[in-house]
């Protein structure tokens, strides 16, 4: 099902302008985001095929289904709160059915852990992006013989600058496991190449060594240690560095680098600015998807501020937060019955209509 098989079959509850836009933060480069709530037919709907979200293929249009929709309520998560709690000049289409849901119904304590919980996970991206262009890593990947080293007395050299000081071939390398001592291998040579050691590696792209079956009369010619706790944790930081290249916003990357701050100043803007609508909800029992503090937020989304400084501002937040919390009256958790029963009354009265 597509975002028009939704408007063409009359299932649309609900669409509006999101994002930057609605939070007035939007510049002229800005892109125009959608959300909305729709509801499935009755048939599929108790069928097999039931469908909880449709997006376009950048995911800047993504509309729920309305089971969807209040379970994410229920649990105040942050994008489903901001979306039913819309301004009037930023909504496209409004069932009246939709007039059932209010944003003091599910507004409660958990919007701490949602508001400032994600905006804790996005100072840590912040943290992330300073590190992947403080640390690059070279396209080319390590193999496993980069992590390997030759024990020489007390100290130990690396591998591959062993065998080519001493003008030895990996391919003709033997190694044997030493009991009890992990990561620890004998290393053996068949300088003239006929006893078909297994040498070192085959191939660069392999995870571990090889081992070779060794004659007795055969003596060793040194000590190898593998790390593999540092070859594993290599791996993940490359895997995880090249997909976030692959995947990164060029546009929004260039911009990072062009204010020269080291940081996400997107991702922070957010940051300061949930933290900011999670004290606000605390205070007031209402949301104010709009911000009233566009050029604050703007000029760190233009990389006006110090990293330091935001996180010294962000601390302050959640100290705030914490205090806000434990004086609010706001209820524990939401009424999951209350918010069913209405569920129920919406989905009972939809199909109604359309026998």
């Amino acid at each position: 099902m597509t975002i028009k098989d939704l408007k063409d079959k009359g299932l649309l509850l609900f669409e509006c302008i999101s994002g930057s836009k609605a939070y007035g933060l939007n510049t002229p480069t800005s892109d125009t985001d959608l959300k909305g709530v729709f509801y499935l037919p009755k048939e599929q709907f108790y069928g097999l095929n039931y469908i909880e979200q449709v997006s376009n293929e950048t995911n800047d249009e993504v509309y729920y289904e309305l089971g969807r929709f209040v379970d994410l309520l229920i649990k105040n998560n942050p994008n489903i709160l901001e979306l039913l709690a819309t301004a009037d000049n930023c909504i496209l289409y409004k069932h009246p059915i939709m007039n059932r849901l209010h944003i003091n119904q599910f507004l409660s304590k958990i919007c701490k852990e949602t508001f400032a919980g994600y905006a804790i996970t996005q100072i840590r991206k912040a943290r992330g992006f300073k590190k992947k262009i403080i640390n690059p890593l070279a396209k080319e990947r390590k193999s496993v013989m980069d992590f390997c080293f030759i024990i020489k007395g007390y100290s130990s050299v690396s591998l591959l600058d062993w065998l080519q000081e001493n003008n030895l071939k990996q391919e003709q390398c033997g190694l044997v496991n030493i009991p009890h001592s992990k990561g620890m291998f004998a290393v053996f040579y068949d300088k003239e190449d006929n006893k078909n050691y297994n040498g070192i590696i085959k191939e660069k792209t392999q995870d571990t060594i090889l081992l070779s079956s060794i004659p007795n009369s055969e003596s060793e010619i040194a000590y190898l240690f593998f790390n593999q706790d540092a070859y594993s944790i290599y791996c993940k930081e490359y895997r995880e560095y090249w997909s976030w290249v692959e995947k990164r916003n060029d546009d929004r990357y260039q911009g990072n680098m062009e204010h020269g701050k080291d940081y996400d100043a997107k991702n922070m803007m957010h940051t300061i600015r949930l933290l900011q609508v999670a004290l606000e909800i605390a205070e007031t029992n209402n949301i104010n998807v709009k911000r009233n503090n566009r050029e604050e937020l703007l000029s760190i989304k233009t990389g006006q501020f110090e990293y330091d400084d935001l996180l010294k501002m962000a601390n302050e937040y959640i100290e705030k937060i914490e205090i806000a919390y434990n004086k609010s009256n706001l209820p524990n958790t939401v009424n999951k019955q209350k918010a069913e029963k209405i569920l129920v009354e919406m989905r009972n009265e939809l199909y109604q209509q359309n026998q």
